[in-house]
Formats: structure tokens, sequence, C-alpha cells
């Protein structure tokens, strides 16, 4: 191993250590929005699924190819019972 790959490592853990400090928690934060996003997305698109109609089926069949792999989730999500705990773990 010579000097300059250790040097690299070091910075490469340096870099992770500063990234985990710095902005670990805002890229949690922003996934967690994604997520959310994408949730009140399909609730508004394909909401008839579940009973909720908010948009005339014409844009619905348009849209159904690009979300069909995330539906199965997205009903689960949406189905599943909410309780207290739940609410702790948001903040």
């Amino acid at each position: 191993m010579s000097f300059r790959e250790w040097l690299g490592g070091w910075r490469e853990w340096f870099r992770g250590f500063l990234f985990g400090m710095a902005l670990h928690d805002a890229v949690v934060m922003f996934r967690k929005q994604r997520g959310d996003l994408e949730h009140l997305f399909v609730l508004i698109v394909f909401g008839d699924i579940v009973g909720v109609p908010v948009i005339p089926p014409y844009y619905t069949l348009r849209l159904l190819p690009y979300i069909v792999p995330a539906v199965s989730n997205w009903k689960r999500r949406m189905l599943r019972e909410k309780d207290l705990t739940d609410l702790a773990g948001a903040g």
C-alpha cells in the first residue's frame, strides 16, 4: 500500500465523517418528504382504488403504466392502521 492510497483512504473516511456530521439528517428528511409527496401524488391520481375519486379516469389510465410498480406499496401504506406510535416516530 503506497502513501497515496493510504492518504486517499483517509480522505474518503474524512469526507464520510463530515457528511454524517453535517448532512445526514437533511438527506433523511428530504427522502421522507419525497416519499410523502409521492404518496400524495398517487392518492390524488389513483384515489379511486381506495374510494376517493379525484381525477377523471382518462388521465388515470394514461398514467397507469408509470405507477404500477408503486401501487402495491402505496395501497399497503394507505390502508394500514395508524396509531399514536406513528405520530411519535414522525418527529
